[in-house]
């Protein structure tokens, strides 16, 4: 089939893009590089040219909703977005522009080009606020009660998906994500502690654990998550599904287990003050997935996380 895929030129995003090329899809990738990498399908472009087409546009842009009508995606996957929790708190405004005006504009574009269906990359990590303890790990039933304009803004995506379905008949499935990590994940950046102590772990350094490292995420290999939305193409249309593995890892723990993998199993980590709002704990259920999509994590701690040390070691 044909597909388009927004933001397949970031971590996740192009992890997706060389899966579909694999299974014999055709892709076309909106971009607009701010945070993605044409590195990152270096070898798409050059193994498959001939499936894959480059979009660099921002999905803010008007021009986005003609580029996906003339692409004639049969599914849509939308994963861009301005996905920095602490930026949309300070530009709330800026945050709601590329979350929500530019998923309207994606799904416009679908709606245009006759899509069948759009897979939204909603975050599992955001939407359902700051659920208690005796919560997790959270299913799909939990109040969405977002705490974040980076939260608030998935959640009106979700509303949205639910109006056009009903609307336009333009099916959805919407995966609210765990903590991904993977391959491709930025190691300077903020979002991906994996990332983060890999390069640190790597390069000899010390890593930063804020607060008591007890607080805890649910991590997520990024070929599981892919395999995720390759299986929402087909199945699950109308629901939202964690994309999680209901366990829940604190970071002193990830510390631990990477700092081994690495080679530097008597290294300590630097204590830093605890950030403010920082969740305690989160963990999501995947049942629903399991029912709807067939589908379940597969990938440990222990193996996903070697993985991503030799990738930064072979880079």
């Amino acid at each position: 089939m044909r597909t388009l895929v927004t933001g397949g030129a970031g971590f996740i995003g192009s992890t997706l893009v060389d899966r579909l090329l694999a299974e014999g899809h055709a892709v076309d990738v909106v971009d607009d590089l701010s945070s993605g990498s044409l590195a990152n399908l270096a070898d798409a472009r050059s193994e498959r040219a001939h499936e894959l087409r480059v979009h660099q546009l921002d999905i803010v842009s008007p021009e986005v909703v003609k580029v996906i009508e003339r692409s004639k995606p049969e599914v849509v996957f939308h994963l861009a977005a301005q996905a920095d929790v602490r930026v949309s708190v300070a530009r709330p405004a800026f945050d709601a522009q590329v979350n929500v005006v530019g998923s309207l504009n994606v799904l416009e574009g679908a709606r245009a080009a006759g899509a069948r269906k759009v897979v939204f990359a909603s975050s599992g990590g955001t939407i359902y606020g700051d659920p208690d303890p005796t919560d997790l790990p959270v299913t799909e039933a939990h109040p969405q009660q977002p705490l974040s304009p980076y939260g608030v803004a998935k959640k009106a995506v979700g509303d949205y998906l639910v109006a056009y379905r009903s609307l336009h008949g333009l099916e959805f499935t919407a995966l609210a994500l765990a903590n991904v990590y993977g391959p491709r994940q930025d190691p300077h950046g903020e979002a991906g502690v994996v990332a983060i102590f890999a390069g640190r772990l790597l390069a000899g350094e010390p890593c930063t654990v804020f607060g008591d490292g007890l607080q805890t995420r649910d991590f997520v290999y990024v070929d599981d998550v892919v395999d995720a939305f390759v299986r929402a193409a087909d199945r699950g249309s109308g629901v939202l599904c964690n994309i999680g593995t209901a366990v829940e890892t604190s970071v002193l723990h990830l510390y631990e287990v990477m700092a081994a993998a690495a080679g530097r199993p008597d290294a300590a980590p630097v204590h830093a003050p605890a950030r403010p709002g920082e969740l305690a704990r989160s963990a999501l259920d995947p049942a629903r997935a399991r029912i709807h999509l067939g589908w379940a994590p597969w990938t440990t701690l222990e193996e996903g996380t070697a993985a991503v040390l030799r990738y930064f070691a072979d880079t």
